[in-house]
């Protein structure tokens, strides 16, 4: 990346140096790193705060190519021909044009000089754009709830704010990537940022040697127990989890990796251990805050009499289950309903009358699935699973065989080092090692739909520079199944995230607040005008 710059100030100064004695400025200036930039500024007549925004990662794409057309201008170049041509040759129009300043003009007091129409809107329109995509990038970012994996805290078709201050606003890693857009761009899939996605050639690829090391900026707070969490999906791709294993030939960089939500159940430093669907920390039962709705699969046997799909859905919040294929709730050939519910949900069925008996379906306690770390003999399931410990930065840990399956991916993968087994001895970085120490924090992300959710049981622990950031707001919710005006939940418009009480809306204060502030400005306008 270092040599990339450099590349680029050298060319910097190939291409204006007769510019800037053109401007009344000596020609070496365009070759003195970051002090050319705010000499040019001075030229084109722009502030110097215009620099930071030139490295500021994702919005100085844009800002560059309004450095081109502002330096352009101000040496007469002011027709979409000459605009469009220094977009066209990514910013070589400047070089020719540098070459042949002896037929150029500059024009110091540029905006003096009435504007066209078309430049205002342009400028102002470019200015939006990088605002927007400032804000989006570090300061919050809207975000959509795919899926019911925190079913009855977040719903699908939530709408989000997700604040990327509160555990630090992280500088992208991609370099070159279309802005405020994330692994693809919209409508036609193709990908959004350059980079060789190929894993044999991750480390050996030119464009992936443009990429920025992780940096975040300073948090207001730290992840606290049980909050919800937006992060970037470990295992790298949706499709990697619906059968993810730590062997592919596909890799992404951290900040285009899938966005997930999810519940941050465990902490770095924390032993955990789940008992018949429940969540131990270091032994003891985790109490979760009032606005989690933990969820299970339970068999609701009736013996073949059926309960009105109205009541399942807005008697007893039944989302999922087995269904028809018309979306109605179905019997099993036995006569029971499977149902996705809440403890809480299921008790309350136990008081219909045809309800014979609520089971809740849990896989026991040795019975294996494919599960993190992936190795059968430990007989873990998404039900009863662990004790697992949850690394924290600067910890140390035992390295043997035995406990390689844990971390293997966290030394390989995260934390970029070389790693080999040669018959009981592990060697990384080239050194035998008994032992490894931590370089950051790691966290253990569930979903409330306890078992209907892809989450850390089975990709694994989630990094701290894999972390966007916190969800704060929802400022609209969709119902795809409502009917007219109901398709809109209006109980979750501008409602609080991780709240530990029922989401409540301030969609009512909010339009009091707009319409208070109407009434003072027209009587502002009416006092002066008087």
């Amino acid at each position: 990346m270092a040599f990339f710059i450099l590349i680029l100030l050298i060319v910097h100064g190939i291409s204006t140096w007769k510019l800037y004695k053109k401007a009344g400025r000596k020609p070496f200036e365009s070759f003195i790193p970051v002090y050319n930039l705010v000499i040019l500024m001075k030229i084109i007549n722009r502030p110097r705060w215009w620099v930071i925004l030139l490295f500021i990662p994702i919005i100085n794409l844009l800002m560059i190519p309004v450095v081109w057309i502002e330096t352009i201008r101000s040496f007469g170049k002011n027709s979409t021909q000459d605009t469009v041509l220094v977009l066209l040759t990514v910013g070589f129009y400047i070089t020719f044009l540098n070459y042949r300043s002896e037929n150029l003009t500059y024009i110091e007091n540029r905006d003096l000089q009435p504007k066209t129409k078309t430049e205002d809107t342009v400028s102002s329109l470019l200015f939006a754009v990088i605002i927007a995509t400032l804000v989006h990038t570090y300061v919050i970012q809207p975000f959509t709830i795919p899926s019911s994996s925190l079913e009855k805290t977040l719903l699908i078709g939530d709408f989000l704010f997700v604040s990327k201050l509160n555990y630090g606003a992280r500088t992208p890693m991609t370099s070159i990537a279309l802005p405020m857009v994330h692994d693809s761009i919209p409508l036609t899939g193709v990908k959004s940022y350059l980079f060789n996605d190929d894993i044999k050639k991750k480390n050996t690829s030119w464009l992936n040697k443009l990429q920025l090391p992780y940096f975040r900026f300073p948090a207001i707070e730290k992840i606290e127990r049980n909050e919800i969490v937006v992060f970037n999906q470990p295992a790298d791709t949706l499709r990697d989890m619906d059968n993810f294993h730590p062997d592919r030939n596909y890799y992404k960089p951290i900040d285009k990796k899938t966005n997930l939500v999810k519940r941050c159940v465990g902490m770095p430093g924390d032993t955990l251990e789940i008992r018949d669907g429940d969540i131990y920390i270091d032994g003891k039962i985790s109490k979760l805050p009032g606005s989690a709705k933990a969820q299970y699969n339970f068999l609701i046997d009736t013996q073949g009499q059926a309960i009105s799909q109205d009541a399942l859905v807005n008697t007893y919040g039944a989302r999922e289950g087995l269904k028809y294929n018309d979306g109605n709730f179905a019997l099993t050939d036995k006569g029971q309903y499977f149902l996705t519910l809440t403890d809480e949900e299921a008790k309350l069925m136990t008081y219909n009358p045809v309800v014979k008996s609520v089971t809740k379906h849990l896989a026991p306690k040795g019975q294996n699935e494919d599960v993190f770390p992936h190795v059968p003999s430990l007989g873990w399931n998404i039900d009863n699973y662990g004790p697992i410990y949850i690394p924290k930065k600067g910890q140390t840990i035992k390295l043997d065989l035995k406990t390689l399956p844990f971390y293997k991916r966290i030394i390989e993968e995260y934390e970029h080092n070389t790693l080999k087994v040669h018959g009981n001895e592990i060697v990384i970085n080239g050194k035998i090692s008994p032992a490894y120490t931590f370089k950051q924090d790691y966290y253990w992300m569930m979903g409330d739909n306890r078992q209907n959710s892809l989450d850390a049981r089975f990709w694994g622990y989630v990094p701290f520079d894999h972390v966007i950031g916190k969800p704060v707001f929802i400022w609209f919710s969709w119902n795809k199944d409502g009917k007219g005006i109901n398709k809109v939940r209006w109980n979750r418009v501008f409602s609080v995230v991780n709240g530990n009480s029922e989401p409540k809306s301030y969609l009512v204060h909010f339009l009091i607040f707009i319409a208070l502030c109407y009434a003072a400005d027209k009587i502002i306008k009416k006092k002066k005008k008087a």
